[in-house]
């Protein structure tokens, strides 16, 4: 293959893409069963919950293009530029009613992607781009630019309660929380009014949390996506968590005291509910990085590309990923490679 791209995440979606709309084969290699990454949906009872990125915000034109796109095609729509506890002005975040991960299947609909392929050496190609964070990255190869990286984990919960019983609100900054960072109403996000929410925990609640947490129990926590038929209900597998990582019903024990104990608590503290919700959860271990400089980086032959890039939202992770392919593309038409300012050299 003339390119590899070793991750089907929006940075390995985008680069792919770009580079299949030039005419170089591109083959996409993902460990999970779905595109996405961190742009990730679960669908419980029938209805889609984002566990991922809460939202899609732009400033960048292209970027702003791509999402008119996918409003036209009915996959996007501006959801609030207002939160409870943000200060100043927000922009325009942008939900999708069948979930984020729609997105990325839009994205990946026609590239040659290769699914459930771990990847643990690197691939042999022309060029390869690792697309994920560092820490993952270094399981692959040894990069100056990986090893660099430092990322914050997240938890999120999702919580479906009975009923609607708290005011309106479309999402809120919960600030000085130790266990919650921010709260999404996803009935409202979605826009079917269901009684359902998403809430993202602090990052040292997620490290506490983590570090009780065996290698079994780390691994289902943080892998693979969640469909109907994974689910528990009222019951726990395999010592609270499901095969696909997230739980529901039951009092499963998640790291130090039961964080669904301690996250519901603080969620219904918030918003002032009484009834207890079912719960389900995700461990996201690399879910926020330091920004580094740059649009990605490169060692060779090999690139990494990501939301570390930049500020870390879905638009970073966007155009990291197409700079890789514009780099690639310039090499390969003999021109010299993109300046130091732009790419993070090493």
């Amino acid at each position: 293959m003339t390119v590899v791209v070793v991750g089907a995440g929006i940075a390995g979606l985008a680069c792919a893409r770009e580079l299949g709309d030039a005419g170089v084969p591109a083959r996409v290699l993902e460990r999970s069963d779905e595109p996405g990454g961190r742009l990730a949906s679960v669908s419980l009872d029938g209805r889609f919950a984002d566990i991922g990125a809460a939202y899609v915000t732009a400033d960048d034109p292209s970027f702003q293009g791509r999402l008119q796109s996918w409003r036209i095609e009915g996959l996007a729509r501006p959801w609030t530029d207002t939160f409870r506890g943000q200060h100043g002005p927000g922009p325009m975040r942008w939900s999708a009613p069948a979930g984020l991960r729609s997105l990325a299947h839009s994205l990946a609909a026609g590239l040659d992607i290769t699914y459930g392929t771990e990847v643990t050496e690197l691939p042999e190609a022309e060029y390869v781009v690792l697309a994920m964070p560092g820490p993952e990255a270094l399981r692959i190869a040894d990069l100056p630019a990986a090893r660099d990286q430092s990322w914050d984990p997240v938890l999120t919960a999702v919580l479906t309660y009975p009923r609607r019983s708290w005011d309106d609100f479309h999402g809120m900054f919960v600030n000085d929380h130790p266990a919650v960072a921010t709260i999404c109403d996803d009935g409202d996000r979605r826009g079917d009014r269901a009684p359902v929410l998403v809430a993202h925990s602090t990052a040292q609640f997620a490290r506490d949390e983590a570090s009780d947490l065996t290698r079994d129990e780390t691994s289902r926590l943080t892998q693979g996506g969640l469909t109907q038929g994974g689910l528990t209900h009222g019951g726990l597998t395999h010592g609270g968590l499901t095969q696909s990582g997230l739980t529901r019903g039951g009092r499963p024990r998640v790291g130090r005291g039961g964080s669904r104990d301690a996250m519901v608590t603080a969620v219904n503290g918030v918003l002032g509910i009484e009834e207890a919700p079912e719960t389900a959860y995700r461990l996201w271990p690399y879910a926020q990085p330091r920004p580094l400089p740059g649009d990605f980086a490169r060692s060779g032959n090999v690139y990494l590309c990501g939301d570390v890039f930049g500020r870390p939202r879905v638009q970073t992770a966007w155009l990291s990923g197409r700079a890789v392919a514009e780099d690639i593309l310039r090499v390969r038409s003999g021109r010299p490679p993109s300046s130091p300012r732009r790419s993070a050299t090493s």
